[in-house]
C-alpha cells in the first residue's frame, strides 16, 4: 500500500511540474496569441505526424535489434518480437513512472524468455551509456555549428536581462568567473560532506551499488560480437529520432522551409526537456518555442510546433505500447502451445 501510494504521488508530482510548465509558458501570453496557437492546431497538416508515427516504429524496431546484440554474448538469443514489445512497453511504462520502464522490459525478457532480470539490466545500462554519449555527440556538434545563433540568443534571452537586472558586467566585472569557480567548489565540498557523513547507510551504499552497475555497464560493451552492427543501428537510431522531430516541421507554413539544422537543435533541447520532466509533458513545447527564437521563428508557432511533435511521439508510444501489451501474451501463448506453429514469429524480424 505504501509503495502504491507512493508511486500515485510521485505520478502526481512530475504530472504537476508539467501543468507548472503550461501555465508559466501560457500566462504572459495575450488572447490574440492563445488564439494563434489553437488556430495553428486547426490548420496544422497532420499528415506528417503519422510520418513521425512511422519513423519512431522503425527507430524502436532499430533499437530492440540493437539490444539483441547486447544479450547475444550472455549466450542469450530472444526472440525479435519479444524484444521490440518489450522495448515498446518500457516507453509506456516511462510514462507513467521514471525509470520504471526500464524494469519493464528487463521482467518481460525474465518471464518470456528466461533472461535473468540483472543481466538484461546490465545490456540497458550500456544502452544508456552509448545513448547519452551519442547525446552529448550531438550536442557537441549542434553548439560548435549554431554558435554564432546561441550567442545570439543568450545576449538577447539571458544576458541582457541580468545586466539590466542587476546593473553591472557579470562578464566583464569578472564575477562570473568567480560565480563558476565557487559553484565548483560548492559541489566538491558537498561531494566530500555527504562521503565522510552518509557513506555507512543504506541509501548511500544503494546508489553506490548504482554507480558500480553502470561501470560494469560499460565494461560489458567490449564483449560485444558485432561491434560494427552496433554502431549503425546507434546511427539509425539517432537518425530516425531526428527525423521524426523535423517531418513535423513541414505540418505548419511558418517552420516548413527549416532545415535539419533547427531539427538538430529541437532534437537535442527537447531531449534536454524530456529528461528533466517525465515525457516532457508542458515543458517540450516550451523548449521547442524558445529554440527556434534563433530561426526567428514566431513564440506562438513554435508551441503549438512543440505540441505537435510531443503528441505524434507521445501517441506512437502510447498506442504501440498498448498493442505489446495485448499482444505478448497471445504471441507468447501460440508459440508454446503449439511448437511446431511459426506464423507469429515474423511479426517483427530482427537479425540475430
Amino acid at each position: 500500500m505504501k509503495k502504491k501510494l507512493f508511486d500515485v504521488l510521485r505520478f502526481s508530482l512530475f504530472m504537476g511540474i508539467g501543468l507548472f510548465f503550461i501555465w508559466l509558458f501560457m500566462r504572459n501570453l495575450s488572447g490574440q496569441q492563445k488564439h494563434e496557437i489553437f488556430q495553428s492546431f486547426k490548420i496544422a497538416n497532420y499528415s506528417w505526424m503519422i510520418v513521425a508515427f512511422i519513423l519512431g516504429i522503425f527507430s524502436h524496431i532499430a533499437r530492440a535489434a540493437r539490444w539483441k546484440i547486447l544479450l547475444n554474448p550472455l549466450g542469450y538469443k530472444p526472440k525479435g518480437a519479444n524484444v521490440f514489445m518489450a522495448v515498446m512497453i518500457g516507453y509506456l511504462a516511462n510514462l507513467v513512472l521514471p525509470r520504471l520502464g526500464e524494469v519493464s522490459r528487463c521482467g518481460i525478457l525474465a518471464r518470456y524468455e528466461k533472461i535473468p532480470f540483472n543481466k538484461s539490466f546490465g545490456t540497458v545500462i550500456s544502452e544508456r551509456v552509448i545513448d547519452m554519449l551519442t547525446f552529448v555527440l550531438l550536442f557537441l556538434i549542434m553548439i560548435f555549428t549554431q554558435s554564432g545563433k546561441i550567442q545570439v540568443y543568450i545576449n538577447q534571452k539571458i544576458y541582457a536581462p541580468l545586466q539590466q537586472k542587476f546593473a553591472f558586467d557579470l562578464v566583464g566585472s569578472g564575477y562570473l568567473t568567480l560565480l563558476l569557480i565557487g559553484a565548483f567548489a560548492v559541489m566538491v565540498l558537498t561531494i566530500w560532506f555527504i562521503h565522510r557523513r552518509f557513506s555507512h547507510t543504506r541509501f548511500y551504499q544503494k546508489i553506490y551499488s548504482l554507480m558500480i552497475g553502470f561501470l560494469e555497464g560499460m565494461r560489458s560493451l567490449v564483449r560485444i560480437k558485432k561491434p560494427f552492427m552496433f554502431v549503425v543501428y546507434t546511427i539509425i537510431i539517432w537518425i530516425l529520432y531526428l527525423l521524426m522531430a523535423y517531418v513535423v516541421f513541414f505540418s505548419l507554413n511558418e517552420t516548413a522551409g527549416l532545415g535539419l539544422d533547427a531539427g538538430l537543435a529541437v532534437l537535442v533541447f527537447g531531449s534536454v526537456g524530456i529528461m528533466v520532466v517525465q515525457g516532457g509533458i508542458g515543458i517540450y513545447p516550451a523548449i521547442v518555442a524558445e529554440t527556434l527564437f534563433l530561426w526567428n521563428v514566431p513564440e506562438t508557432k513554435g508551441y503549438a510546433l512543440g505540441w505537435l511533435i510531443w503528441a505524434s511521439q507521445t501517441i506512437m508510444i502510447i498506442i504501440a505500447g498498448i498493442f505489446s501489451l495485448v499482444l505478448l501474451p497471445i504471441y507468447n501463448r501460440r508459440k508454446y502451445d503449439k511448437p511446431g506453429d511459426h506464423s507469429t514469429e515474423n511479426i517483427v524480424t530482427l537479425p540475430d
